[in-house]
């Protein structure tokens, strides 16, 4: 009998036909490593089988748990914090280099650590990124088929839904994410074929425009951001530098582009809370000069947000900004996921951090490439909400009058 706390075995197969046909497009004879809670681990197996009905040639999993995640805290030593599993990100980064395919499952409890200290969270993190480095390096890049899929589980949907008992508050998460990801259409794949072309056009028109920078403007935000040069618009499907069209993210509603890391300045609100490092971040206010941040003010959470900006010298400055409109699946479930991959998808937003080189035009760009033309660089790529029902966005171009992209959170152009 299956438990009432386990996802039923339709919307599991459609989930794994999702990630492995749409998000990956996983290729005959193409390697997959997989990263997965062990919540997950059910979804998981039926990725698995679904790859290997897809022609993988070998799915590598790589479990996460949150009880020895929190034992790490709770009976690790000190000087521990500031050490990652270098090796093991080493030998993603060779699995890619040859050609593996990357997924990503999230599911975790968002606020695992939460009652942990912010120091040795913060540590643990950076010490992580560094050394995730080079196998980042293929996904930022786009040098890969990569897609990061939701998996809904019991510690996660509790989070969402505290008051409902745990079998209702799983159904209901379970609900959010089907409607998100369109599996609760009567053809998946189709749908996110429709969706896809939506996303591509929106792209080509904003490509052809060429814009210098963006405006926004909205409930405490009056902010510009200026766009790297050369720099080009991408969402939904995407076609990786090995050549396989992939989607990312599931779900996707963004347009984003990589913002010049030095033409930045006003001021901008957060219109949603950001869930970061086990700790809700609530009431963003920052001001950027040239650039870069140089007031940072959070209602809650101000700790965590100050350690995330002093990470590197790229923390406090830009790496993407997207264009999500108000009226989107993720906006209209009505609740927040405490999840970036939702939660960037009810609202435009920035990162702070690390950008995106695929969506710079040009091929085998070096660093000092990607420095050239305004593209920044750093260990995190952290995504806050700035958008909603009051929000405008207007494109910008020196030789022309403002061109209306966005108006109460809604898209004006074609």
């Amino acid at each position: 009998m299956r438990d009432a706390t386990e996802l039923e075995p339709d919307m599991m197969a459609a989930l794994a036909r999702l990630s492995v046909r749409v998000g990956l497009n996983l290729q005959p004879d193409q390697e997959l490593v997989m990263t997965a809670p062990t919540a997950a681990l059910p979804l998981a197996r039926a990725i698995a089988a679904e790859a290997y009905s897809a022609g993988a040639r070998l799915v590598t999993p790589i479990l996460s748990d949150g009880d020895i995640a929190r034992a790490r805290y709770a009976h690790g030593h000190d000087a521990g914090f500031d050490h990652a599993p270098a090796w093991l990100y080493d030998g993603m980064a060779q699995a890619y280099e040859n050609g593996a395919a990357r997924l990503a499952l999230v599911g975790e409890d968002p606020f695992l650590l939460s009652d942990q200290d912010s120091a040795r969270v913060g540590r643990a993190n950076r010490a992580n990124a560094a050394a995730y480095r080079p196998a980042l390096m293929h996904i930022s890049d786009f040098r890969i088929n990569w897609s990061i899929m939701a998996c809904p589980t019991p510690a996660w949907a509790a989070r969402i839904f505290p008051d409902l008992p745990p079998a209702e508050a799983l159904a209901r998460l379970a609900q959010s994410i089907a409607q998100t990801a369109r599996i609760d259409q009567e053809d998946p794949v189709a749908a996110w074929s429709a969706h896809n072309a939506a996303l591509a056009k929106r792209c080509e028109v904003l490509n052809a425009a060429r814009f210098d920078a963006l405006q926004f403007s909205g409930q405490g935000t009056d902010l510009r951001i200026g766009l790297a040069e050369g720099h080009f618009w991408q969402g939904g499907a995407s076609r990786a530098r090995n050549g396989v069209t992939c989607n990312p993210n599931i779900p996707t509603e963004e347009v984003f582009t990589t913002p010049h890391a030095g033409k930045v300045d006003g001021v901008v609100r957060a219109t949603k809370p950001l869930s970061h490092q086990g700790t809700l971040i609530e009431g963003i206010e920052m001001r950027f000069e040239a650039g870069r941040a140089v007031e940072a003010r959070a209602a809650r959470g101000q700790d965590v947000l100050s350690q995330m900006i002093a990470t590197d010298e790229g923390a406090a400055r830009l790496g993407e900004v997207a264009l999500v409109p108000h009226s989107s699946p993720v906006s209209q479930c009505g609740h927040l996921f405490y999840n970036t991959l939702f939660d960037e998808n009810a609202a435009s937003h920035i990162a702070m951090g690390q950008c995106y080189a695929s969506c710079l035009e040009g091929s085998d760009l070096t660093p000092e490439d990607i420095a050239a033309r305004g593209g920044n660089k750093s260990l995190i790529h952290v995504d806050w909400m700035i958008g909603d029902g009051r929000t405008d966005v207007d494109g910008m171009r020196a030789d022309m009058d403002p061109v209306p992209l966005m108006r109460k959170g809604e898209w004006v152009i074609g």
